[in-house]
C-alpha cells in the first residue's frame, strides 16, 4: 500500500504540474478565501480519484468524457457570469457572507469534480489503479493534487492581496470562460485544435470587452466629477 500511496502521489502531483486545475485553483483563490478553496478541491478530488480507482481496479469500464467536457464547459461559463457579477457585502451581514462562503464552496467543488472527469490525472488514477493497491493509489494521488493545487493557490492569494478587486473579477471571468471554452469543445470535438482556437478566441473576445467596459466606466466616472465640480464651483 504505501509503494502504490508514494507512486501515485509523485505520478499525480507531476502531471498536475502546469495543468489547468492549477489556474482553476489560484482563479479560484483570487476571489475567496485559501481554506474555502482547498475544502472544495479536496472533497472534489477525494470523489472523483475514488470513482477512479473503482473504474480501474473494479469495473474497467470506460466514462462518457465527452458529454462531461461539454457539461462542464457549460457550467464554468456560469462561473464566469456569477464571477462577474461579484458579490458586495456590508460589515453586518454576517448571514449573507454565510451564504456566499456555502455557495463558493459547492461551485469550487462542482468546477473541480467536472474538469477532473476525464482529465489526465483521472486516467492516470486509473491506470494506477489497475496494477496497484487501489487504497494507496487513491489516497496517494489525492494527496498528489492537493498538494500540487495547494502550490497554486498560495500564488493566487499573495496575488489577490495586491491586485485591484475589479481587475481581479474581470481577470478571474476570462479564464473562467476560457476553461468553459476548452472543456466543451474538447467535448464537442475530441482529438482536434477546436478546444485551443476557441479558448484563444474567447481569451482575445472576452479582454477586449472588458477593457472598453472599464474605458466607458472610467470615462462615466470622469463626467460624474466634472458636473460634481461644476455644481460646486456654482
Amino acid at each position: 500500500m504505501l509503494s502504490a500511496l508514494l507512486l501515485s502521489f509523485a505520478v499525480i502531483f507531476v502531471a498536475e504540474l502546469g495543468d489547468k486545475s492549477q489556474l482553476m485553483a489560484m482563479t479560484f483563490a483570487l476571489r475567496y478565501k485559501w481554506y474555502v478553496v482547498i475544502g472544495g478541491i479536496t472533497v472534489a478530488t477525494t470523489v472523483v480519484h475514488l470513482v477512479s480507482v473503482a473504474v480501474g481496479h473494479f469495473l474497467g469500464v470506460s466514462i462518457p468524457t465527452e458529454a462531461i467536457s461539454i457539461v462542464g464547459g457549460i457550467a464554468f461559463v456560469i462561473f464566469g457570469l456569477w464571477t462577474l457579477r461579484g458579490d458586495s457585502l456590508s460589515d453586518d451581514e454576517d448571514a449573507k457572507a454565510s451564504r456566499v462562503t456555502k455557495s463558493a464552496f459547492l461551485a469550487i467543488a462542482s468546477a473541480f469534480f467536472l474538469a477532473e472527469l476525464g482529465d489526465k490525472t483521472m486516467l492516470a488514477t486509473v491506470t494506477l489503479a489497475a496494477d496497484n493497491d487501489w487504497v494507496g493509489v487513491w489516497i496517494g494521488s489525492t494527496i498528489g493534487m492537493v498538494a500540487a493545487d495547494a502550490l497554486a493557490i498560495v500564488v493566487g492569494a499573495v496575488l489577490g492581496k495586491h491586485l485591484p478587486e475589479r481587475m481581479i473579477r474581470y481577470g478571474a471571468a476570462i479564464l473562467f470562460f476560457v476553461f468553459g471554452a476548452v472543456l466543451f469543445f474538447e467535448g464537442l470535438m475530441p482529438g482536434t485544435a477546436a478546444p485551443y482556437i476557441a479558448a484563444g478566441a474567447i481569451g482575445v473576445l472576452s479582454a477586449v470587452l472588458v477593457a472598453v467596459f472599464v474605458r466607458r466606466s472610467r470615462s462615466k466616472l470622469v463626467r460624474q466629477q466634472e458636473k460634481h465640480s461644476a455644481v460646486e464651483r456654482a
